[in-house]
């Protein structure tokens, strides 16, 4: 079932780049996320409504959605948003990948059980060599403003990892319904106030079928359903391996792109694939056998306890 999950949201989230350049070609960046943030919200309360979710009942939840909520659509959607007016997509998707840094170093320190290895560190560099691979010809910064959007990235990066890992440390009681409804509630006021002073009433703005249809499937699977999941997994696995995620999305990203838009699927592509998927069995399947290999030691210490 995990797998499955971490599957399904690679599928999502990987598709929602598609539907983000569609949606950017008549509805400005701030306006549109608000669209999809907000719908999300009403379809959510429909859902906690009839399905009787209870509200979060002390002041730490509540204080740790405010915060994640800030961390991850306040910060992270917002300096995502911005920063792709300037630098190239591939570009943000490789510092995007600077989540599972930022992960593992925060995940040592709230985290207890996660250690830092060197397995999980050549893991992460390996992933993100791959993203890098898969978009060289696009890591390009020709101005001050584009200097800039890299540094937000980073910083979307950093916010959007340290939401998650306060999420697997303080809020496993949380329903993951209720978790993505407050932090959305907390999160988006910003974008919203932005979307409104800069880019103008929304109801003015090209609303064609296309941008509706974006707006639509963002909210329902690329918000809704994914950050369902995506809250589920992370309180049943470690948060290095759900963060990887985030490598693999931009790989899955460009096939999209080459199957539906028809755009160019660069030549490095397999090798980057390659160095992505290596990346991600060298975390899972070693951990599976190092879960072996301690069972096995297990079942000989009792066997010689037995014997003695």
């Amino acid at each position: 079932m995990k797998i499955l999950i971490w599957l399904t949201l690679c599928l999502i989230w990987g598709t929602t780049w598609i539907f983000i350049k569609i949606g950017l070609e008549d509805l400005p960046p701030l306006t549109f996320a608000a669209a999809r943030f907000v719908l999300a919200v009403i379809i959510l309360a429909f859902i906690i409504y009839l399905q009787k979710i209870p509200f979060p009942t002390n002041k730490r939840d509540w204080k740790l959605l405010a915060l994640t909520g800030v961390l991850q659509f306040s910060i992270n959607y917002s300096l995502v948003f911005w920063s792709e007016q300037y630098i190239s997509s591939g570009l943000a998707a490789v510092l995007q990948a600077m989540i599972t840094v930022f992960g593992l170093v925060l995940a040592w320190i709230h985290l207890p059980n996660e250690r830092i290895t060197l397995l999980k560190i050549a893991a992460v560099l390996l992933g993100i060599a791959g993203v890098a691979v898969i978009f060289i010809e696009q890591l390009q910064i020709n101005s001050a403003l584009a200097f800039a959007g890299c540094i937000a990235i980073v910083i979307g990066a950093y916010a959007a990892a340290h939401g998650s890992i306060l999420v697997k440390a303080f809020g496993s009681n949380l329903h993951p319904a209720m978790l993505v409804f407050w932090q959305m509630i907390f999160g988006i006021l910003p974008v919203i106030i932005y979307a409104l002073t800069v880019e103008g009433n929304p109801l003015k703005l090209n609303w064609t079928w296309k941008a509706v249809v974006s707006v639509i499937y963002l909210s329902i699977f690329g918000t809704i359903a994914a950050f369902w999941f995506y809250y589920w997994l992370l309180s049943k696995i470690e948060s290095t391996k759900a963060m990887m995620i985030s490598l693999v999305t931009p790989l899955i990203a460009v096939v999209v792109g080459r199957i539906f838009l028809n755009e160019t699927l660069p030549a490095q592509t397999i090798f980057g694939g390659v160095l992505i998927l290596a990346s991600i069995g060298l975390i899972v399947f070693r951990r599976k056998k190092i879960a072996t290999e301690d069972t096995e030691n297990t079942e000989l210490d009792l066997r010689s306890q037995e014997v003695g």
